[in-house]
């Protein structure tokens, strides 16, 4: 399922990151790689603050949606 999809304050492991290269080495570099725990901190019409590898990082729904958890 998609990270915008998680509920607030669960624990998700990244399965996948789908999309364009680009996009992918992004979302890479910001700690999003396969295995990574991520959670979900707060949600704002459907952008997300999330906490991965001990960093928050606020990404777009859009992004968020590129993220398989």
């Amino acid at each position: 399922m998609p990270l915008t999809m998680a509920s607030v304050g669960e624990k998700n492991i990244v399965r996948k990151i789908i999309g364009k290269e680009e996009i992918r080495h992004f979302l890479e570099s910001l700690g999003f790689v396969n295995g990574s725990e991520v959670t979900i901190i707060n949600e704002m019409a459907g952008n997300v603050i999330v906490n991965i590898k001990d960093t928050r990082v606020a990404i777009s729904k859009t992004m968020a949606n590129k993220i398989l958890v």
